[in-house]
């Protein structure tokens, strides 16, 4: 079981890279290529997934986006083909947050993870992850102002209308707070 690797990335495609170490490359896989720089070294935590007709390695910047995605995969119907859109779209932070108020809407925009599996994320994963959140605030703002844009609204008067709408309460709660006080 390899724990992470130390080598130069030397080519990019849609969704893995390949890391030189001693003249060898491994080819990983990562949720975002393109934030890897050709010629860079890097640390990249990995994930070897082996399956009888299977063995592949998924990579990661951070033990926090690891540690997500192994929690992910944990979930029944979800591997890991499935998790890795959802690090590369999404925050960790904003992820656990999502989990941990119930957010369906915001896990339902991730590819191929419909209504149930979103469902039985939060039922297997709710309360149990331990990352750091000081970033949830702003990823469950970013998620209101979006909302609501996506509604037809100008983001000035979404503004304006914030201040208001209470932190403490669940996207689908701030979303209606917030239409309330967009219709005034």
């Amino acid at each position: 079981m390899y724990n992470y690797i130390y080598g130069k990335v030397v080519e990019s495609k849609s969704n893995y890279i390949i890391v030189d170490v001693n003249n060898i490359g491994y080819q990983i896989f990562v949720a975002n290529p393109f934030s890897f720089e050709i010629n860079t070294e890097y640390k990249i935590y990995l994930y070897n997934y082996i399956r009888e007709d299977e063995y592949s390695l998924y990579g990661f910047k951070s033990e926090e986006e690891k540690d997500l995605f192994m929690k992910l995969i944990g979930v029944k119907g979800l591997g890991p083909k499935m998790a890795m859109p959802m690090l590369a779209t999404g925050s960790v932070s904003g992820i656990a947050d999502a989990i941990d108020r119930e957010n369906i809407l915001y896990l339902t925009k991730f590819p191929k993870i419909g209504e149930k599996i979103a469902r039985q994320i939060i039922l297997d994963l709710k309360g149990k992850l331990e990352f750091d959140k000081s970033n949830s605030n702003d990823d469950s703002l970013n998620e209101l102002i979006e909302a609501l844009e996506a509604l037809g609204y100008k983001r000035q008067d979404i503004k304006k209308v914030l201040p208001n709408i209470s932190s403490d309460l669940k996207i689908e709660e701030q979303i209606k707070e917030a239409l309330k006080l967009l219709l005034k």
